[in-house]
């Protein structure tokens, strides 16, 4: 992990939240944050921590993810360049609720707590920004659960696959491949399952002909068929 430049405001005028403020107010928000690199697989903030402030992703990957008592992981999302994470805990005053692990080479942004409450009692629109996205995270986590709770792995699968497929890559092409690769450990963090059970879902629905696993690619050749199945 290593320090780098001030926040660039081009960067945060593209962020939901600061879109509001004007060019000045966004310079000088821009002075308060703490800007570094992280490498591949560099642990952000721990889960039961104090919290250190508001994360942006500059560049790079984030994943988020709860750890049991056992060593299980559960990803509640992944971060992409232009989003944020560890809103709640600035508000809430209590520890990291999760923790947040890099997946590739990142940029990280991180608002000290105390500029993230100046921030939102001074604007009321990037107060109005913050809850317009916890609402729409709380509606994410009440879909995991759902997913969690209501639906068997494979449709778990199905779903994922098709929240990570690309279009097709010309018209008239049924198949897709997935936006980025995905492991099948990762996969399986983000279902709440075991990496062998990722492996019996994917023969599964490639037997099925819903899609076709090409050595480390995993190909979308029905997305009709997925689509029922998730």
């Amino acid at each position: 992990m290593r320090t780098t430049l001030r926040a660039s405001d081009d960067f945060l005028r593209s962020i939901a939240y600061f879109t509001a403020l004007s060019p000045g107010e966004l310079a000088r928000l821009g002075e308060c944050f703490v800007v570094r690199a992280y490498d591949k697989s560099e642990i952000i903030i721990l889960e039961g921590e104090p919290c250190r402030g508001l994360y942006l992703v500059y560049a790079g990957r984030v994943r988020i993810f709860k750890t049991s008592p056992d060593g299980r992981e559960q990803v509640l999302r992944i971060a992409e360049a232009g989003e944020s994470f560890n809103e709640v805990p600035n508000f809430d005053g209590g520890p990291n609720p999760a923790s947040a692990e890099t997946l590739v080479p990142s940029t990280i942004y991180c608002l000290p707590r105390a500029h993230v409450l100046k921030v939102v009692e001074r604007y009321p629109a990037v107060a109005l920004a913050m809850l317009r996205i916890f609402a729409g995270r709380l509606r994410q986590l009440t879909s995991l659960v759902e997913d969690l709770s209501f639906r068997h792995v494979t449709s778990r699968l199905a779903k994922i696959l098709l929240e990570y497929a690309a279009e097709p890559a010309a018209p008239g092409r049924a198949e897709a491949e997935l936006r980025r690769r995905l492991t099948q450990q990762e996969m399986a963090t983000m279902i709440g399952t075991a990496r062998e059970m990722v492996g019996r879902s994917l023969k599964s629905l490639e037997a099925q002909g819903a899609v076709r696993v090409d050595r480390h690619r995993i190909v979308i050749t029905n997305r009709r068929l997925l689509q029922q199945l998730a």
